[in-house]
């Protein structure tokens, strides 16, 4: 009986260390996790949040409208326009503040490199892994300055995206019903993907593969194995071997199209880094940066228009002047009828400024970086939040307004600007911004010209923390004008 008395003390005794010994190790674990290690500086002010998820919770609450994500607000009035958290698994210094923005564009390979979202960087990774290279770096700018810069524009692609939407418009006009940003990421898709690679969006087969992988990758914000997850691999592998067919077809054929696939694979027969699988990812990363922001920015100015229609009128009155001005009022838009349109660059404007797609543009830290008497260490995140530049009361009054006229006392939004910042800026600055903001001007002069619509549910635009139109999205009715309308 004492025996077993002293065997079962023992066995407490036993639990009892462990017990205390998980406790303080968990404790010490918390400690460093709310205090992380910084060389001996000084991080900046904030919470880590809970152990491994940090704040990420907090950070995916929806707003109810396009303003600053309330995430952001909070820490801004608690800490400042520069604080310290934990996102999605990784240690990030979060910047409200347009001239530290504007410092780290500078730094571009210098202290700081790109980075991405995880489940981006399982996608896209041999691309932008390699595009730190400063050659490759060159080489991928040159490719797009080449495809999609102003003198491509102003040269080939004016015309077609006049053409193509006039045409998708009046195929969508017969329609009782279209969802806005559906239809609209298909069109810009068909447009890019054939401006790269003569792609058939009446191949089905083709279309649905390419249709598939984009929309799962849309939908995989962070890099958490699941459903959704696997399925986007999934969709990846088949969207992969398809575009290795179509260049291996493309290599073997004797046929030149003149596109930018009959240049990348005369580019590989001297450019080692220019295997199969950097261009097959390449394309996508092309593909992917063309039509998922475009797609979204041009679907918010479609719902912005609905409820402004003096901004409608407007752009009316500006075309009815570019029309007179013309010998034959139906001939195509030439470039420097596009660069007249004051008022619709300041519609576009307008928008980006209103849209900020993502929570903000990221870069990773390759050496620690020292600014007001604060150090961010390497190997932590930097997230600079555009929303919070583009929504400043200081810079843009009353920003939550779509107003479109404030942008006559703001001058050239071409130039270089710490407070307009949605293509990026420094070494990264998007060289596809000329042609974002030319698809959506012109397709936006075909819409008020030729048609009218009429909301049929959804359009209410605001942060999840990305740009959303939730579950209804954005429905409307297009009409060509002229037609007798039920």
């Amino acid at each position: 009986m004492i025996m077993m008395q002293i065997f079962m003390l023992n066995t407490w005794l036993i639990v009892l260390f462990f017990i205390s010994l998980v406790t303080i190790s968990f404790s010490h674990y918390v400690y460093r996790w709310r205090n992380p290690k910084c060389n001996g500086g000084k991080l900046p002010p904030g919470s880590m949040g809970l152990p491994l998820i940090g704040e990420t919770i907090q950070l995916f609450i929806p707003s109810n409208s396009l303003d600053m994500p309330r995430f952001f607000k909070k820490r801004l009035a608690r800490y400042g326009t520069l604080f310290k958290t934990s996102l999605v698994f990784h240690k990030v210094v979060v910047s409200l503040d347009p001239d530290f923005n504007h410092f780290i564009f500078e730094q571009e390979r210098k202290t700081v490199q790109l980075w991405y979202m995880d489940s981006l960087w399982d996608v896209f990774g041999k691309s932008i892994e390699s595009s730190d290279d400063p050659y490759i770096l060159k080489y991928f700018r040159n490719c797009l300055l080449n495809q999609f810069g102003h003198e491509t524009i102003k040269e080939k692609l004016l015309p077609k995206i006049e053409d193509m939407a006039n045409r998708y418009l009046r195929t969508w006009s017969t329609q009782s019903s279209v969802d806005v940003k559906t239809l609209i990421t298909r069109m810009v898709f068909d447009l890019t993907a054939k401006h790269l690679f003569h792609y058939d969006p009446m191949d089905k087969n083709v279309a649905n593969v390419f249709a598939n992988f984009f929309d799962s990758v849309m939908t995989v914000p962070i890099n958490i194995p699941g459903t959704t997850y696997h399925k986007c691999m999934k969709n990846k592998t088949k969207a992969i071997q398809l575009m290795k067919d179509i260049l291996h077809e493309r290599r073997n054929s004797t046929e030149k199209k003149g596109d930018f696939l009959d240049r990348i694979i005369e580019d590989m027969k001297t450019m080692e880094f220019l295997t199969e699988d950097f261009v097959v990812y390449l394309i996508f990363g092309m593909l992917l940066a063309s039509f998922a922001t475009i797609s979204a920015n041009l679907t918010l100015a479609f719902s912005l228009l609905t409820d402004h229609p003096a901004v409608v009128n407007e752009l009316l009155e500006e075309q009815d002047n570019l029309a007179k001005s013309k010998d034959n009022p139906d001939s195509p838009l030439t470039w420097d009828e596009y660069k007249s349109m004051t008022f619709m660059s300041q519609v576009v404007d307008e928008t980006l400024r209103m849209a900020n797609l993502f929570p903000g543009i990221l870069r990773k830290v390759i050496k620690d970086i020292h600014v007001n008497g604060y150090t961010i260490p390497e190997g932590w995140t930097i997230m600079l939040v555009s929303s919070a530049v583009h929504m400043c009361p200081k810079s843009f009054p009353d920003p939550q307004t779509f107003d479109p006229w404030r942008w006559n006392n703001i001058g050239d939004t071409n130039a270089p600007s710490r407070n307009y910042i949605p293509f990026g800026g420094g070494l990264r600055h998007c060289v596809g911004a000329e042609f974002s903001k030319a698809v959506m001007a012109i397709f936006l002069r075909v819409l008020v010209t030729k048609f009218s619509w009429k909301k049929i549910k959804g359009g209410n635009a605001y942060r999840n923390p990305a740009l959303s139109f939730g579950r209804s999205g954005f429905h409307v009715k297009i009409s060509e004008k002229g037609q007798i309308k039920n």
